[in-house]
């Protein structure tokens, strides 16, 4: 197996491929791509949720891209939701952009900007 050789190297995605099923937690300061079933919760920078992917647990980053299924709450800055998605549970976001088609059945609770 290889080392990690360089910093970039280590920023690397993580990658749940489809057909592929995790239990557990996710916790990186990347971004994690979801194509299979996670039933856990996870923390990261970004975090896609691709088509056919889908997330049992609470979330929390920065940026999300929901093209997928979401059963659990969200803490997001910046909201993506793209057609065909399905999320259930409670979606606190600073800004949120919604493509057609979406199949929300949440809450949606928008956060006020930092004031510094």
């Amino acid at each position: 197996m290889l080392a990690f050789t360089n910093a970039d190297e280590k920023k690397s995605p993580t990658i749940i491929g489809a057909g592929c099923n995790l239990k557990g937690d996710i916790n990186t300061d990347h971004t994690v791509q979801i194509h299979g079933t996670v039933k856990g919760n996870i923390v990261a920078e970004t975090l896609v949720i691709g088509r056919g992917g889908i997330v049992h647990g609470n979330i929390k980053a920065q940026t999300l891209f929901l093209h997928g299924t979401l059963d659990g709450d969200a803490v997001i800055n910046v909201a993506n939701v793209f057609a065909n998605a399905e999320m259930s549970g409670t979606l606190s976001y600073k800004t949120l952009n919604i493509t057609c088609n979406t199949g929300l059945e949440c809450k949606l609770s928008k956060r006020k900007e930092d004031t510094k």
